[in-house]
């Protein structure tokens, strides 16, 4: 399939880096709103490079927009995308405000396109492989989840030298004012609702306990920098999900069943190793056992992302999926309502300042599982 790239940033070579591992995904070419940023990509690259957004979704080649601008900038490329009728991949989520959110599906749904959005970690071995423990009942019903998205203090770090491959900037202003939640926690998020559905409820508490995070340079209103919130799912589970850029790094997930715990480090490493423990009963006290199982991780077909930094993942496996659902003309595994739940999950805690106690309004048929990741 043929895609046009629309946003050149610093995430843009995260994608571009594991394109060559999906060679079936065709770059028409790339564009941005600044030309220079549009241009290091193109020439790192070997890319065409539109003069303007406008000029590459005039494109009659290009039958898929990989939409990877700003949160801030998802709903209004999006949408122009799809009024041009390409089909549409974002990075996350598909907009800041809801209503915006259920317009971009509403669309794509009216015009017969296809609108997914990252994260697309759910493809990856280490998720997969949870996921089938689960349906296998390895550590019985589950009723509880636990799981941290924390990043350590980054305002203290020296994020003005983070450079990506085209020598392009972390984009620190962005980061900082947009906030780590919607930035992060759809990795698990998305997780939860693949594999106990939809859910219910959302009690969450957001924070801003860092707003000076650059001195001297002003930000606009920052985003959260601790979250902590609680999901309720439709199938009785529950799942507390802390995000910040304050506490050290750790990005552990605990699912606690009624005959054990299954257990990973990373959800940003594809193939992080997958444990499960048992509980066992000695006399009148019961505990978890000392002694882990280590789980054969599923087969990918696909080598190492090699995209280095913090994670070790394949984000062009999310395209990759949308463009072969269009080609065999069925419902993409990231659904356009699966993604807009998650989307609805994320905000809920990203506002939680101004409402704590969220009812979810939106709706998603139960993913299939992958044949093969």
């Amino acid at each position: 399939m043929k895609i046009g790239l629309i946003g050149c940033g610093y995430v843009a070579d995260y994608y571009v880096s594991t394109l060559r591992l999906h060679p079936e995904l065709k770059v028409v070419g790339v564009a941005d709103r600044d030309m220079a940023r549009a241009q290091a990509l193109a020439s790192a690259h070997g890319f065409r490079r539109f003069d303007s957004v406008a000029a590459l979704l005039a494109d009659p080649d290009v039958q898929m927009v990989l939409n990877l601008t700003n949160p801030r900038e998802h709903f209004g490329v999006s949408r122009a995308a799809l009024l041009a009728g390409k089909h549409v991949y974002s990075e996350k989520p598909f907009a800041m405000e809801m209503a915006q959110a259920l317009e971009l599906v509403r669309l794509a749904e009216d015009a017969g396109l296809q609108i997914s959005s990252a994260p697309c970690s759910l493809f990856g071995q280490t998720a997969q492989t949870l996921w089938r423990e689960l349906r296998a009942e390895r550590v019985g019903q589950v009723r509880a989840v636990y799981a941290e998205i924390d990043d350590g203090m980054v305002h203290r770090m020296a994020y003005r030298k983070w450079k990506s491959r085209s020598g392009l900037p972390w984009p620190y202003r962005d980061e900082f004012e947009v906030g780590c939640t919607v930035e992060h926690a759809g990795y698990y998020l998305a997780w939860f609702a693949a594999w106990f559905g939809p859910a219910e409820r959302v009690t969450a508490f957001a924070s801003v306990q860092v707003p000076d995070k650059v001195p001297g340079e002003p930000l606009g209103p920052n985003g959260p920098d601790l979250t902590v919130a609680c999901i309720q799912f439709r199938n009785g589970v529950v799942a507390r999900l802390t995000c910040s850029i304050l506490a050290p790094h750790d990005h552990r997930l605990r699912v606690v069943g009624d005959d054990g715990v299954l257990s990973t480090r990373d959800c940003w490493d594809y193939r992080s190793p997958v444990h499960s423990q048992r509980f066992v009963t000695v006399r009148r006290r019961s505990f978890i056992s000392p002694w882990r199982t280590r789980h054969r991780l599923v087969p990918s077909a696909y080598p190492r992302a090699g995209t280095g930094g913090a994670q070790d993942m394949d984000f062009a496996r999310g395209p990759a999926e949308l463009a072969a659902a269009i080609e065999q003309r069925r419902t993409p595994l990231l659904s356009a309502r699966f993604c807009l739940h998650v989307n609805e999950m994320v905000l809920a805690i990203h506002n939680a300042a101004s409402c704590a106690a969220y009812t979810m309004t939106t709706d998603f048929e139960p993913l299939a599982v992958p044949a093969g990741v």
